[in-house]
């Protein structure tokens, strides 16, 4: 019988959500000297020069801060910050995740939603002292669209600085917004006031190197030819689009990744344009641990880049939408090579 996520109901204990905060599968090996700056973005040589310094200060306050003073007691060093900025698919996770890999244990990565739903789960006091004997906290794509949960992560992250914990962080400049100066660093320090002093935003430019030389999206498959497919491909998911929505609405975000450990192909029947905005973000979380853990995905009914509606993505969580829609994009491509 072929299994459904729909039939999926994880349990993720509060404790394992910080356990698991490390880069996904894809970035477990990657480094400074594995990232291929492209020739004709000088940007993103010079990013990964900054990254590099970055993490050789991480160490050198981690080494500090186990040092002791006269009096017995540690020396406190405040952490540093670094904040990269650009567009979509330029390799800021990639440069992230070097900068985790580099810095000493103990260390965290985990994306803006993931650091909410953490501390969501263990009260904020609670996940300060869990992370506060970190060498780096590092965020992947920093969002500002959301007030309150800005302003718990600034608070967070303020507490954490304080007690030698440094902070990278990365978030997405758009594309029509490129080559506009630093419009996304600027709203970044401008919310996080308290510790923008410690943040050096640099900005990282070029095309979304996952579409870079590809051609378009495969087109949608028939109903038919999705069942077809997912009944020969080992360890996959057919799931009715709408009934998959539905089930999302019942499980928190953090046990998204949960929700698709083990799959090694998503296939959704009946897929079309969504209005509702909470619908809509939780398409965001679900893409974003698909393409963590390379998860390929193909579809019948509507195309992936027409999941969203023209309106939503002229408003608010604009960024949010585009990025899922290239990570989408990215996977239906991977299934068809795959």
């Amino acid at each position: 019988m072929q299994e459904r996520l729909v039939d999926r109901h994880p349990e993720v204990p509060a404790d394992q959500l910080v356990a698991q905060m490390v880069p996904p599968p894809m970035f477990d090996e990657v480094s400074f000297a594995s990232y291929i700056p492209d020739p004709d973005e000088a940007s993103q040589a010079a990013a990964v020069g900054k990254a590099e310094q970055f993490a050789v200060r991480v160490a050198q306050i981690g080494k500090a801060t186990q040092r002791k003073s006269l009096f017995g007691k540690k020396k406190q060093v405040r952490g540093v910050g670094l904040y990269l900025d650009g567009g979509f698919g330029v390799g800021k996770t990639h440069l992230l995740a070097s900068i985790f890999h580099r810095a000493p244990a103990p260390k965290s990565f985990g994306t803006f939603g993931e650091l909410t739903n953490l501390v969501g789960a263990l009260g904020f006091t609670n996940a300060v002292e869990r992370l506060a004997g970190n060498s780096v906290l590092c965020i992947d794509e920093f969002e500002l669209d959301d007030p309150g949960d800005t302003m718990v992560v600034s608070r967070l992250l303020t507490e954490l600085s304080a007690r030698g914990v440094s902070i990278a962080a990365t978030s997405n400049t758009l594309p029509g917004q490129l080559g506009e100066g630093r419009f996304a660093a600027q709203d970044f320090l401008r919310e996080i006031t308290k510790l923008a002093a410690i943040f050096e935003p640099v900005r990282v430019d070029g095309p979304d190197y996952r579409h870079r030389d590809l051609p378009p999206a495969p087109p949608p498959v028939t109903s038919e030819a999705l069942a077809e497919r997912a009944a020969r491909t080992t360890s996959s998911t057919f799931d009715e689009f709408d009934a998959l929505l539905q089930h999302l609405s019942t499980l928190h975000p953090s046990k998204y990744g949960a929700l698709i450990s083990g799959v090694s192909s998503v296939f959704l029947d009946n897929v079309h344009p969504v209005t509702d905005q909470a619908v809509a973000l939780r398409i965001v979380v679900l893409a974003d641990r698909l393409y963590d853990a390379s998860v390929p995905v193909t579809v019948s009914g509507a195309k992936l880049d027409e999941i969203f509606s023209a309106e939503m993505l002229e408003g608010g969580y604009r960024k949010k939408y585009l990025r899922a829609i290239s990570r989408l994009l990215a996977l239906s491509r991977f299934e068809v090579a795959a």
